[in-house]
């Protein structure tokens, strides 16, 4: 018999799933052969037409409940969620008493794309939604069905802007159903956050959602299990609250980027240890990086360089007198790899900015999935030191891992999780494989009226830079508004330059002007109106044309560089035609782009000598676009296996622990 919801809560203090260990590889095909199953009910036409129809009725209902009424209602609906938990004839009731709270004071019905999404995700699914079609108002639908069965619900999106925009936006909804709602940002005390999450419906960032569980786990030490952490809680009552109310209920808005994107970075929590040592070594690890030569000493592949045979007799003839932490060939060896890393493989503006705090400088690292600064986040084994002795700023303490996890492992510990994004059909197998999620994709609630322009290929950077120059010149000119997406910091800022010598006004988003975001998007509507963005405005950015942008063509998007999967290109393309209204897109790259660089540096080479003899040759801009995909995909593939090999590690470290009986 499957539990209600309340009844799997009880008698659990902080509950979750306490799954720690892999699952075999039968149980793992149990599990997708069930999520098929399951699928072909829930993604059937006929099963979410009837559940459209049971909303509507009792719509219909509804409207002729006085006020007090509505309350007894509530209070019914409530009982009948929390006793026998999401029957579709319950829930159809909860939609429907939603959308018409919405539609009262929002202002805002639900359509029925949107209830279809709210009911899959109800029933534990990511739902593939076009961008503009309303994936925050979709939410609202599980959040508050959720809540009022008895779950505490996190409703997880990539930063702080979004999560406190759409908290504010929905908090009268979720009041309406005598719900709370709390906003997690990550300048908040330990004491606004235990507030906060005492909430039934809380808005949050992956990141300080992962970081507050590692800290309760500290807390709770090897108390994991209920009876454990119940008679902990009577015997020593007095230690630090936790945070969290458990891991119940998640809603992950663009969970491609967070599930897959986001998953090649373990999060770890770390207290600082000062090791005047270390600083001396890190320095001539970096002065001895700079005296070797590229080619011959060592040879850089990415961001991992290798030392050749005369390379590691410099390293030697080098470090030989010098001793200490020196004396030990292999820790000599990667310290200076990491150095040489440090200097060549990692650039100022791309990679990471100087950005000045209370009159101190500091590198903070840029998220390359989503263009935002992560300012409490360092890299490991010396890399950080090591990049701030190059930028010659004030060393950072090294630190010292109190806590780790991934966010594959994080998110399967949730006892219900969804997921909703624009871009995951490439990803289905792997969030099935791992999270044991299906996708099921919706139609948009009105077609899209998007022009694809034909993706245009350019043997050099420079030739693409003035392509761009000329096709916002153009649309502006027409009165489009325009948004032009660039990989990093450094490539939006040299547009900018190129833009302003051009003497085409603009307006430059990136990492270094992250404070006047909301600003920026409210303006990039208008007529005219050209803006550069980096990644931060490929997700969760609603740009709002005016009717004389739409009148002219609606917004233009030109994507000037591919990036390591084409999920984060559709976003950025994505951002324009929402809502059924017109808009246009273009590709406009170059074979010096950083992906060909590091997949195809020879092929990319010479392929770039034809195209700039013939660069209007239909075929020759074909196979260039066919190298570009190519380059693409290894990349893709790449960060897939590394993916799977950091949840290995993961089970195969909590396998290690768990003869010592911890777990993190």
């Amino acid at each position: 018999m499957k539990l209600a919801p309340a009844q799997l809560l009880l008698g659990d203090l902080y509950p979750q799933r306490r799954l720690w260990q892999e699952l075999p590889w039968l149980d793992r095909l149990a599990t997708t052969l069930h999520l098929r199953w399951s699928r072909r009910k829930h993604a059937s036409t006929t099963q979410q037409d009837q559940f459209l129809a049971e909303v509507a009725a009792a719509e219909q209902r509804l409207q002729a409940l006085t006020k007090e009424e509505g309350q007894k209602f509530l209070a019914e609906l409530r009982r009948k969620l929390r006793q026998h938990g999401f029957v579709d004839a319950t829930v159809a009731m909860a939609f429907a008493f939603l959308r018409q709270q919405a539609g009262e004071l929002l202002a805002m019905r639900h359509f029925p794309t949107q209830m279809r999404g709210g009911y899959l995700l109800l029933h534990g699914y990511v739902v593939e939604m076009d961008t503009g079609e309303g994936k925050t108002l979709t939410a609202t639908l599980t959040a508050a069905t959720a809540a009022l069965a008895g779950l505490a619900v996190h409703v997880v999106t990539v930063n702080d802007y979004l999560a406190e925009r759409d908290s504010q936006r929905m908090a009268p909804l979720y009041k309406a159903c005598g719900l709370s709602t709390g906003v997690i940002l990550e300048s908040m005390s330990p004491e606004e956050k235990q507030q906060q999450y005492a909430a039934d419906i809380v808005y949050c960032t992956n990141k300080t959602l992962v970081f507050d569980y590692l800290r309760d786990r500290l807390q709770m030490g090897d108390h994991l299990q209920p009876l454990s952490m119940a008679i902990k809680q009577l015997t020593q009552p007095s230690g630090r609250a936790l945070l969290l109310r458990g891991l119940q209920f998640a809603i992950v808005d663009e969970a491609d980027s967070i599930f897959i994107d986001e998953a090649r970075t373990p999060l770890i929590l770390a207290s600082e240890r000062s090791n005047p040592l270390l600083e001396s070594f890190y320095r001539q690890a970096i002065s001895v990086a700079r005296q070797l030569q590229a080619e011959s000493d060592f040879i850089l592949a990415g961001r991992d360089p290798q030392l050749t045979q005369h390379g590691q007799s410099r390293l030697l003839e080098i470090s030989s007198t010098w001793g200490g932490l020196w004396n030990g060939a292999l820790r000599a060896e990667e310290v200076v790899r990491l150095a040489l890393s440090a200097l060549y493989g990692f650039t100022r503006d791309v990679h990471y900015i100087v950005r000045n705090m209370d009159g101190v400088a500091k590198v903070m690292i840029v998220d390359e999935h989503t263009g935002r600064v992560m300012p409490d986040r360092s890299w490991e084994r010396g890399l950080q030191q090591l990049i701030e002795i190059k930028e010659d700023v004030p060393l950072t303490p090294e630190k010292e891992v109190l806590a780790r996890i991934s966010y594959q492992l994080f998110f399967r510990r949730y006892l219900y999780l969804s997921g909703m994004t624009g871009t995951c059909r490439e990803v289905k197998e792997e969030l099935a494989d791992v999270y044991g999620l299906g996708v099921i994709r919706l139609q948009p609630y009105r077609p899209s009226r998007r022009t694809l322009l034909p993706t245009r290929l350019f043997a050099t950077a420079e030739a693409r830079w003035q392509a761009v120059v000329e096709a916002v010149r153009q649309r502006a000119a027409h009165g489009q508004a325009l948004l032009v997406g660039t990989r990093s910091i450094a490539a939006s800022e040299h547009l900018s330059a190129l833009l302003q010598a051009a003497d085409l006004p603009h307006r430059l988003l990136n990492a270094k002007q992250d404070k006047l975001e909301a600003d920026l998007i409210a303006e990039a509507g208008r007529p005219g109106q050209v803006t550069i963005a980096t990644n931060m405005a490929g997700r969760g950015t609603d740009i709002r044309p005016e009717e004389k942008v739409l009148q002219a063509g609606g917004l233009h998007v030109i994507l000037t560089e591919g990036h390591d999967n084409a999920r984060v290109d559709r976003q950025l393309i994505g951002r324009s035609a929402r809502q059924g209204d017109p808009g246009t897109a273009e590709s406009l790259l170059s074979l010096e782009d950083e992906l060909l660089r590091e997949r195809m540096p020879t092929v990319g080479a010479k392929f770039a000598i034809l195209l700039k003899a013939y660069p209007q040759s239909r075929l020759l801009q074909r196979v260039a676009a066919t190298l570009y995909r190519l380059a693409q995909w290894h990349t893709e593939r790449g960060q897939r296996r590394i993916r799977r090999r950091l949840l290995q590690a993961d089970f195969q470290m909590r396998q290690a622990l768990s003869f010592s009986g911890k777990m993190e």
